[in-house]
């Protein structure tokens, strides 16, 4: 554990809150805004592997596609599609963003300080951290995750093995590119950018 210390000095993901949360709306899903057919050919369009292990990230400048990996981290794609689902994600900040490193978001408040209030038992895998590769943000303690993820940058190998990496970026890269990066204390983000909506792309 010393040596993960040292590894992420002034990279270290901030610690999730026990006590603030954001509440989900009891069974509440999304709801179509287009036609059946419309959503059809919008599905399609995305080209992914699996349409139930796949969402559609929109930012201000494009759609960002992240395909999952519920082979190797089945927990943690289960409650994101969980998050999503419930509408969690759709309108929080880019709260820490450090260029050429990884842009962080997921926290209710906008401060990394926040979660859903449901920790996730780590599913540390082989999958590397690399330049679009999509992970499980987190305290010291290896369990501690919660809603934060963040997108990778560039390669960040000294992550590998330390963070459950559950998903990667297959399309729409250059967007996430132009995320506004931080330039306060440990990447923070005066103004930031925000999630304008993420949907499981099975649903759309």
């Amino acid at each position: 554990m010393a040596k993960e210390t040292k590894l992420l000095k002034d990279k270290e993901t901030k610690k999730l809150g026990g006590t603030k949360t954001k509440s989900l709306p009891k069974d509440e899903t999304k709801k179509l805004s287009v036609s059946p057919t419309r959503a059809k050919k919008i599905k399609h369009s995305y080209n992914v592997k699996d349409a139930e292990n796949a969402l559609v990230l929109k930012l201000k400048d494009g759609d960002v596609v992240i395909e999952m990996y519920p082979d190797v981290a089945p927990n943690h794609v289960d409650r994101i599609k969980e998050l999503v689902r419930a509408g969690f994600y759709n309108g929080l900040k880019f709260h820490r963003v450090i260029d050429g490193f990884m842009a962080q978001t997921g926290c209710p408040y906008g401060t990394g300080t926040g979660g859903s209030g449901k920790k996730l038992k780590a599913e540390f895998n082989k999958m590397p951290h690399k330049r679009g590769t999509v992970s499980m943000a987190r305290s010291m303690m290896p369990d501690s995750a919660d809603s934060q993820f963040f997108i990778c940058f560039a390669d960040c190998d000294w992550l590998n093995g330390q963070y459950t990496v559950w998903g990667e970026v297959t399309s729409g890269m250059e967007f996430v590119d132009m995320i506004k990066k931080g330039d306060g204390a440990n990447g923070a983000v005066n103004n930031p950018d925000e999630i304008i909506s993420i949907d499981v792309i099975a649903d759309l």
